[in-house]
């Protein structure tokens, strides 16, 4: 087919036209409050609290400081159970914390973390969960829960990918004991940096904004070893003017979605992940897996035919954490444990998927898998 002029890459990020976030900025310019919980940060917090529908949320100035804090929070040490299948900051975050990671395989149908081999890793070192709602597809929360309710464990969510997303009405972030999300430039909702945890009460509330803020609770009390991860006023202030053209750009998203689903399902050798049920999706990822049997081509000769047509998938998320160095060596990584995990990622391609993907491009996309 023929080469695309431009690159379409799997994410873009969405901004609002910049006269919209100019008088926020005047604002900002006007007052001379750049950061330290200003006025945008606590109109975000209220405003984010009530439209994700959870009683507190905390900003920082991105995911990975948020999960990092997260385990301070509930003093996490030991062992955490958690997912080879994910981003590297969801496991960096143990490490930077003198926490071992031990990995448990996920399962198939979503690529989330599988319930049924968390119990098997449990050992007297072990003081929490760390589950990834991978794509954005919640995981098995209730299973989780109970486990976790047998075991006394606290479960501490990754939900980077899960941003608006329902599970029976409810929003996602309402379960585990902390939720941390990411406002990272590829996510749906973007502050170009930013993240932040939730939580369900007032006093874990204070907690977190004690740690994020050096352990500051007046000009000379320190209440606890924190560190500096607040989220600042132009972080704030363009999370506002985001939050008022979310619904929209999810509709634009879910346009894509419909396309891919249609065009790839009748495709011998491609595999698309099922819808969830009792759940609103946020459309955050499209990933598609190649069985070279069938398709005629591997995951790797098709990854590289699309980027020669300038369509630059990712494959999220190859490889594992478990097969990177610093982790390798740990007694959970053992490949013939994570089978599962090991089969999606040699197989994964997320393809593009942003508000401004033209749907004729989309479509184009979907011809040079057929061919």
């Amino acid at each position: 087919m023929k080469k695309l002029e431009n690159p379409i890459y799997v994410t873009q990020p969405s901004l609002p036209e910049l006269e919209e976030f100019i008088p926020y900025l005047q604002q900002i310019w006007d007052n001379k409050i750049l950061t330290n919980n200003g006025p945008f940060h606590q109109q975000l917090e209220k405003e984010l609290a009530n439209f994700l529908g959870v009683p507190y949320i905390s900003l920082f100035a991105n995911g990975t400081l948020a999960l990092v804090t997260a385990l301070q929070v509930l003093r996490i040490t030991g062992e955490v159970i958690t997912t080879p299948y994910s981003f590297v900051a969801t496991t960096h975050s143990l490490w930077w914390n003198n926490i071992k990671p031990v990995f448990v395989d996920i399962e198939p149908e979503f690529g989330n973390i599988n319930p049924e081999k968390i119990e098997a890793a449990i050992t007297p070192k072990t003081t929490a969960i760390l589950p990834v709602h991978v794509y954005g597809n919640p995981c098995n929360v209730e299973r989780i829960q109970e486990i976790a309710d047998i075991y006394g464990l606290k479960v501490i969510y990754d939900a980077a990918h899960c941003f608006g997303v329902n599970y029976k009405g409810k929003g996602i972030c309402n379960f585990g004991d902390l939720s941390i999300l990411s406002f990272h430039a590829t996510k749906v909702f973007n502050t170009m940096e930013g993240g932040a945890i939730i939580c369900h009460d007032k006093a874990t509330k204070k907690r977190i904004d004690y740690l994020k803020n050096f352990g500051f609770a007046g000009e000379t009390t320190i209440m606890a070893p924190g560190i500096n991860s607040k989220m600042n006023e132009m972080q704030a202030a363009l999370g506002l003017v985001q939050l008022k053209h979310y619904q929209e750009n999810i509709a634009k998203r879910k346009a894509i979605v419909d396309i891919y689903r249609k065009e790839l399902t009748t495709i011998n050798g491609i595999t698309i992940l099922p819808i969830p049920e009792n759940t609103d999706l946020n459309h955050a990822y499209f990933p598609i897996f190649v069985d070279e049997k069938n398709y005629g081509i591997t995951r790797d000769q098709l990854y590289e035919r699309l980027k020669q047509n300038n369509i630059f998938g990712r494959r999220y998320f190859y490889p594992l954490i478990s097969e990177f160095p610093m982790y390798k060596g740990l007694d959970s990584a053992v490949p013939s444990n994570l089978k599962t995990a090991k089969q999606l990622a040699e197989r994964v391609i997320c393809l593009p998927i942003y508000p401004d993907l033209d749907i004729e491009l989309a479509k184009y996309i979907c011809k040079n898998i057929k061919n």
